[in-house]
C-alpha cells in the first residue's frame, strides 16, 4: 500500500499547513467596569466576576487610554 504515506501527507498539507493563515490574533480591547454592589469603577480587558457589568464602550489603547494618533510628516 504505497498509495497511503502519499494520501496522509497530502492530507496533512491539506489541513496543517494553511492553518496560520486562518488564525488571527490581535490584542484583547480594555474596557471600564462598573460594580453593582458600590458603583466602584476598574479598568480591564475581562470581568472582574460576578456581580461587575460592563460601563463602556471598548478602548484600543492599554489601560482604557485612547490609542496615540501618530501624525507622519513627509520630508521635502
Amino acid at each position: 500500500m504505497p498509495f497511503a504515506p502519499r494520501l496522509s501527507c497530502a492530507l496533512f498539507a491539506l489541513v496543517v499547513l494553511p492553518a496560520p493563515l486562518l488564525v488571527q490574533a490581535a490584542p484583547a480591547p480594555w474596557y471600564y467596569w462598573r460594580s453593582l454592589v458600590d458603583g466602584q469603577r476598574v479598568c480591564a480587558q475581562t470581568s472582574p466576576g460576578p456581580g461587575w457589568e460592563r460601563d463602556s464602550a471598548p478602548h484600543e489603547g492599554p489601560g482604557c487610554q485612547p490609542r496615540r494618533k501618530v501624525l507622519v510628516v513627509p520630508m521635502r
